[in-house]
């Protein structure tokens, strides 16, 4: 059985709600249709709800289950412009901005999930990243006791009963610090958890194993190892790693025996995004991995993005993962 076809298993028991605020996109509607039929949540749309219904009859979308929602005239707006202005108005922002900011659908839709109306927000097919992550962060905020929004790749082996990876971070954060590679390290295992339901065995990435180089780069890696140290973390991690020795035992046992996750690594920090980035990509390409996502993690709640050129497919999938990260 394909891993997605797991997770939508576990995702379905979940017995959630998603909110999809892109209606006026088709991939969203044909998502939403799809996201109902399989009964794997309940679903909102947000905009106009003639406009909406009447889009889907066009084009033969049956919408009959999926809630829509106006936000320019849903009853929850008012309270909700309440709720944000109360978050925002030290930065300036005044009441009558955060009504306006309600109205927006990626703010609305990010205010469900911080006041639990839904599980979890799939958004990007219709905005930018960075739109998405603009509403994210200022509604729901990062997760407490992290300090940065990051990204994970899931890496699925074209053969079975080998390891699938977590890639991190290959879409967000250019040249994280070491608090910040930290913050990443700590986001990759809770996500491994929460989708896959193992036990993340963490490595930090370098080009070094254990002091086998001296570089500023190198001692980046390793500061961010004593952080988690300070942090005294529940997920098993080491460092500084190369990637032969994090994933192959025999090398790990040449070049770092006294680790607990060389050898067996199976979520991947890597120390910049240029690594990271090209790391899936090769692994995608050379060795046909198929990578899921990217998966935005990090917030204090549930909001993933979307590439622009996705399908109605990968809106169905984030879903899945949004629902199971909720949990």
């Amino acid at each position: 059985m394909h891993i997605l076809q797991t997770l939508k298993q576990r995702a379905t028991a979940i017995g959630g709600t998603i909110v999809l605020p892109e209606a006026t996109d088709e991939r969203t509607l044909r998502a939403a249709e799809m996201i109902h039929s399989a009964g794997l949540a309940e679903v909102y749309l947000l905009g106009n709800r003639d406009s909406v219904l009447n889009d889907a009859q066009d084009k033969g979308i049956d919408l009959a289950g999926c809630k829509i929602i106006d936000p320019s005239t849903s009853p929850d707006t008012q309270r909700f412009a309440e709720v944000f202005y109360e978050k925002r108005k030290e930065k300036g922002v005044t009441r009558d901005q955060a009504l306006q900011t309600m109205q927006n659908v990626l703010f609305y839709g990010a205010m469900m999930v911080k006041q639990g109306l839904a599980n979890g927000m799939v958004a990007g097919a219709a905005n930018t990243t960075a739109d998405v992550l603009r509403a994210a962060l200022q509604v729901v905020g990062v997760k407490p006791g992290l300090k940065t929004v990051s990204s994970t790749f899931i890496m699925v082996s074209p053969r079975e009963n080998e390891t699938t990876f977590l890639f991190a971070d290959c879409a967000v954060v250019p040249n994280p610090n070491e608090e910040q590679l930290a913050d990443i390290a700590c986001s990759t295992a809770a996500t491994r958890h929460s989708i896959l339901g193992d036990e993340p065995f963490v490595a930090l990435l370098s080009f070094s194993t254990m002091g086998s180089a001296e570089h500023e780069l190198v001692e980046k890696v390793r500061s961010a190892k004593a952080i988690l140290d300070q942090r005294k973390v529940d997920f098993l991690y080491d460092g500084e790693l190369q990637l032969d020795a994090a994933i192959v035992e025999k090398i790990a046992r040449s070049k770092a025996p006294q680790s607990k996750v060389a050898g067996k690594a199976n979520t991947l920090v890597f120390p910049d995004l240029q690594a990271g980035n090209i790391g899936y990509k090769l692994v995608q390409r050379l060795a046909g991995y198929e990578a899921i996502g990217p998966i935005i993690q990090g917030l204090a709640a549930p909001i993933c993005d979307l590439s622009r050129g996705c399908s109605t497919e990968d809106i169905f999938n984030t879903a899945i993962l949004v629902l199971l990260m909720s949990k």
